[in-house]
């Protein structure tokens, strides 16, 4: 009997950020632009990558809205 096990993962990494003048309409913190990737692998290797911007909070964490898709 031969059993099969895959590992997949996504990490979201930050790759570039600028601020932005508005605030956090759940914290009230301030907010920035942020160039994102997404990252998604299976036993460990990388096989899909997406690139995405997205305005986030730089108190909580929040992502307050993203936009855009594959470059």
């Amino acid at each position: 009997m031969v059993s099969l096990c895959f590992i997949v993962d996504q990490k979201r990494r930050i790759r570039s950020h600028r601020p932005v003048a508005s605030l956090c309409s759940r914290c009230g913190g301030g907010a920035r632009v942020a160039d994102m990737q997404t990252e998604t692998r299976c036993c460990f290797i990388p096989f899909y990558f997406k690139y995405w911007k997205a305005i986030i909070c730089t108190f909580c964490g929040v992502i307050l809205k993203s936009y855009g898709g594959n470059k």
